[in-house]
């Protein structure tokens, strides 16, 4: 049982990226799916989610230029950030939505100005 995230990078601002998160083990299309991030010094926040029948939220600060959307049959989370800003630079983890939480390793957005 585990999640793999991949897909950081560096990038200039303005640009875009695209963070996957493959699951393996589990019953993936049953689970919602987060996207956090971390800040150094920083707790983990919320950016985004999306539910088993795939209704998204966002972080107020991600609205409306990053994405999260889901294959079921890849087994797939994905987070399509555009109009990246250098305050978006951090460590990105996927997660599985459950009582039991499942977290992928992290993967470093460095968002250059």
């Amino acid at each position: 049982v585990q999640l793999q995230a991949s897909g950081g990078g560096l990038v200039q601002a303005g640009g875009s990226l695209r963070l996957s998160c493959k699951a393996s083990g589990f019953r993936f299309s049953s689970y919602g799916m987060l996207w956090y991030r971390q800040f150094p010094g920083k707790e983990r926040e919320l950016v985004a989610g999306i539910s088993s029948g795939g209704t998204t939220n966002y972080a107020d600060s991600v609205k409306g230029r990053f994405t999260i959307s889901r294959d079921n049959g890849k087994n797939t989370v994905s987070l399509q950030m555009n109009s990246l800003k250098p305050e978006d630079t951090a460590v990105y983890y996927c997660k599985r939505d459950s009582t039991v939480g499942l977290w992928g390793q992290g993967t470093l957005v460095t968002v250059s100005s």
